[in-house]
């Protein structure tokens, strides 16, 4: 035995080569996490700087009670429509890429590459923090601040002797945008799930691309809507450009309405059928791909 042991030491049957070297930890979700980490602060910076600076410095109002649910729950659907918008825009560039070049064949630059191989955890990011924003949504009764505002608001009401305080057009805007909430909410747990390795596998190519595809955009146009539904007529009111810069919800539906529009050209027939052909092998002739070609016979 100490012979064998001077020979093969036991650690080598215990653990393997592979086994002692230094694997990392969720390396898929590296990119994903920072960027959403970015979003995150960037937004949260700006929003504190809107409604809770802004207030201090101009008016000595102490509204710092804002961040731990109010603030937060700005900085959650911003982030998330953010990275819904990100799982569908490589896709797009990789269209446009195919169409520039007129070919299947030519390798994605690297960063392309990387990022489409990330929307599958740009997506559950996604959904993590539109469940949040939900969740934050509902505690927004309990919050005793809030209960100190109903009870203002009511005051006001007697003082003013008005017997009904109904506003139709904010009953029509609060009832269409959380519906179209709930809509986006469930069409993202849906795809989340599809994306679960036991699910994917038991769903065809066809069935897991219109799934992942057509219902992503869908999703996407929801949480957009949304948005802009939630926006309803600040849009022209001038006290929403504090400091001169645009409310949260216009900075985060940019990028969504970009990635939709792109989308719709690309749907158009003169490119679609383009996409169509390249991606069964048809080749633009080019002398770049004449030359690819040479090369691959």
């Amino acid at each position: 035995l100490f012979d064998l042991h001077q020979a093969h030491p036991f650690g080598e049957f215990e653990h393997s080569s592979e086994q002692r070297c230094k694997q990392d930890l969720f390396p898929k979700w590296h990119l994903p996490m920072k960027i959403a980490s970015v979003i995150s602060l960037l937004t949260f910076i700006y929003t504190s700087m809107r409604d809770v600076i802004y207030p201090f410095i101009t008016k000595k109002e102490n509204v710092f009670y804002k961040i731990p649910i109010l603030v937060i729950n700005k900085v959650l659907p911003v982030t998330s429509i953010t990275l819904l918008a990100l799982v569908y825009l490589p896709g797009i560039l990789a269209a446009s890429f195919q169409l520039y070049f007129g070919t299947k064949y030519k390798r994605f630059p690297q960063w392309l590459d990387r990022w489409m191989l990330s929307r599958k955890q740009f997506g559950l990011l996604s959904f993590f923090f539109a469940t949040l924003h939900a969740c934050y949504s509902l505690c927004y009764p309990m919050r005793r601040s809030y209960r100190y505002k109903l009870l203002n608001w009511a005051f006001q009401q007697v003082k003013q002797k008005k017997e009904n305080a109904w506003i139709e057009h904010d009953v029509w805007r609060m009832e269409i945008y959380v519906s179209l909430g709930i809509l986006g909410l469930a069409l993202l747990a849906l795809l989340a799930i599809t994306s679960i390795p036991s699910v994917s596998h038991s769903l065809t190519w066809r069935e897991f691309h219109c799934i992942q595809s057509k219902m992503g955009y869908l999703a996407l146009l929801l949480c957009t809507v949304h948005a802009l539904v939630f926006a309803w007529n600040k849009w022209v009111d001038a006290n929403q450009f504090i400091w001169y810069t645009p409310p949260s919800f216009m900075v985060a539906v940019f990028l969504p309405i970009v990635v939709l529009l792109c989308k719709c050209v690309l749907l158009l027939p003169c490119f679609r059928n383009r996409i169509r052909k390249i991606r069964s092998g048809w080749e633009a002739k080019t002398q770049a791909n004449q030359t690819s070609i040479s090369s691959r016979l």
